[in-house]
This record gives C-alpha cells, sequence and structure tokens, in this order.
C-alpha cells in the first residue's frame, strides 16, 4: 500500500516524522495532495509540546494547508482543484497540515483565489489572515489612516509583519514595536516608519497616558496590552490577537468611557466561512502583501519543522516559516 510522510505527535514519544497509510475522505470530506503549510506560534507550541494545543495524540499538527484536491466526496470540489484551509480545527481537533495528504470536511475548503499561488496563500497562511481580519475588525470601526499611527507590537513575528505590510500599504503610518533589534531594518522594508525597542517601551502606569496611537494590533497581551489601552486615541481600535506576554489584562475601564476607545478581539479560528471567503479574496487582492519573499525567513522540509519550532519557542525567529510538503 502507498504510504505518506506525515509528522505526528505524540503524548510520551514526542514528534515524529513517520509513513502512514493515507487517509480515506468520507462523505462530505475530501482529500487534498498537500503542496505548503507554514509555521505558527500555535503550531510551534503544539510541535514541542509546551502548550495544550492538539485535543487528542497522537495527532499530525499544522494549523494551514495549500494544496489541490486529490479525491472529492463532496460536489463543490473536483479533483485538480487548487485549495486551501486554515484554522477550523485543523491541527488542533483532527489531523492538521504536516502531512503529504490532508483529510478534511469540505465545508472548511477555501478555493485558492485568482492571484495566489499555494506557496504565497501559505506564506500569508493564519497569520497573514488574522492580520486581515484585524485590519478589517477596525476598518468597519471607522479606522482610517487620516486618524494617526497604528502600533504593532510583537512585530518580528508573522502577524506582525504581515500587519505592517497590509498597514502601510493601506497608507497607514506604523510603528512596530520589537524586542529582537536584529530586525529593525527588516521592518523598516516592510513598512515601519518608526520602531521602538521593546526593552524601552514606556506606556506609564497611570490610567490615562499620553495619547499616542490611534489603533494598535497587539500580539503580546498581559502587561503591554494593558499600556497601550492607557495611551490611545480617542475612539482608537486595539485589535487583540496574541498573549505571548500572558493573559491576564489589568488596566481600568477610564480608557474606555474617557477616550471611548475600542478592545477588539480577533478570532481565526472559528471565523464564518463567508467572511473567511470575503477576507482570501482581499488578500490576493487589495490586502495581498507587498514583501512576500521577503517576509519569508526559511523553506522547510517536514523533516526541518521541529526543529524550527524550538527555534520560534526560543524567540530567535523572524517573518514567516513555510514548510514544502513536496520536500521530506
Amino acid at each position: 500500500m502507498q504510504q505518506i510522510h506525515a509528522l505526528r505527535v505524540y503524548k510520551d514519544q514526542g514528534t515524529q516524522l513517520e509513513s502512514l497509510p493515507p487517509p480515506r475522505p468520507k462523505e462530505g470530506e475530501v482529500l487534498i495532495h498537500s503542496q505548503y503549510s507554514s509555521i505558527n506560534y500555535k503550531d510551534a507550541l503544539a510541535v514541542t509540546g509546551l502548550g495544550k494545543i492538539l485535543r487528542t495524540l497522537p495527532m499530525i499538527p499544522g494549523i494551514d494547508v495549500a494544496g489541490e484536491i486529490l479525491l472529492s466526496n463532496d460536489d463543490r470540489f473536483n479533483v485538480g482543484d487548487s485549495v486551501l484551509v486554515t484554522g477550523c480545527g485543523l491541527g488542533e481537533c483532527f489531523d492538521g497540515g504536516y502531512a503529504e495528504q490532508v483529510k478534511v470536511a469540505a465545508d472548511f475548503v477555501i478555493p485558492c483565489p485568482d492571484g495566489l499561488t499555494p506557496r504565497e496563500a501559505m506564506t500569508i497562511g493564519t497569520a497573514g489572515f488574522t492580520a486581515a481580519l484585524a485590519i478589517q475588525r477596525m476598518e468597519e470601526n471607522h479606522q482610517t489612516p487620516a486618524d494617526g499611527p497604528i502600533v504593532v507590537t510583537g512585530a518580528s513575528g508573522g502577524v506582525g509583519s504581515m500587519a505592517i505590510d497590509m498597514l502601510a500599504g493601506r497608507g497607514y503610518d506604523v510603528t512596530a514595536i520589537s524586542g529582537k533589534t536584529t530586525a529593525f531594518d527588516y521592518l523598516k522594508k516592510l513598512g515601519a516608519s518608526e520602531i521602538i525597542n521593546r526593552e524601552e517601551l514606556d506606556l506609564g502606569q497611570r490610567p490615562l497616558e499620553e495619547a499616542r496611537w490611534a489603533g494598535a494590533i497587539d500580539n503580546v497581551g498581559g502587561k503591554i496590552l494593558a499600556g497601550l489601552t492607557r495611551t490611545m486615541k480617542p475612539r482608537g481600535n486595539i485589535a487583540a490577537i496574541g498573549l505571548t506576554g500572558g493573559f491576564e489584562l489589568q488596566t481600568t475601564v477610564m480608557p474606555f468611557i474617557l477616550r471611548g476607545i475600542n478592545l477588539l478581539g480577533i478570532n481565526s479560528v472559528d471565523c464564518p466561512m463567508p467572511l473567511r471567503h470575503q477576507l482570501w479574496t482581499r488578500l490576493a487582492e487589495a490586502l495581498k502583501p507587498r514583501a512576500l519573499e521577503q517576509i519569508i525567513s526559511t523553506e522547510l522540509s517536514l523533516s526541518e519543522v521541529a526543529t524550527y519550532c524550538e527555534s520560534m519557542i526560543n524567540g530567535s525567529t523572524y517573518g514567516r516559516a513555510i514548510v514544502n510538503l513536496q520536500s521530506v
């Protein structure tokens, strides 16, 4: 029987690169011949076992995948269609994208839009989709470039990199906050007009501080997110995405009732499918990052994923890593 290569996480044996029988799609499912995936922080937590990401074990991680339909048990898709899947429980609730073939419910599948190759789609991946969702939510809440600068925290990571590129492309003045001084030139090339070293960042302690930014995309949480609430301009929007700096939020109601700021929670995992389709169309057109190739820091084979995930957890990576699933 034909075998496929896949990365599998076990409870006691850690992460293993294995040969497995190909999955068999049921009614309403499709089988994707995987071409590319990517590595998000959530994937790194899953692969290293440092986060309770995988609902059952053993499981194949990877919350993103793009490729071609190999088998279809759903009338919406035909063999050879170029498709992608991000989130929806992929690589968390059921086997994910770090495999040469991926079985998934057709309801979760997005046709790869014109203007995006599978490689480009996975360079964007969950990170870029999340950044796009944040920008759309902010703009639905009347955010405009004329309001003033947008600050992006965790700027050198995947979501931060994508957010800077997209925001700058839409005419926003972008301030990047990062602790990686070696990435400052990279952030400037993406479009950041100002870069603040995280170690030198002072957001004060008073309930209201100087109003500095018209909006924020925050990948950190914790004390930095609390500080952002104190330093937003009136009616500013904060899109809260990540919690690498902590999950607690200690603030007061004063920025909300005296400046009318808005805290927008961004959850891309179970984003409604009509909105997914809409955002992926925008990501192939008006929101398509201008510097996709520059945002790719590395292209990996399946056998290199586990080592890279350890580096990501240790904070020694930047930008986006894509996984070439045509290379073991």
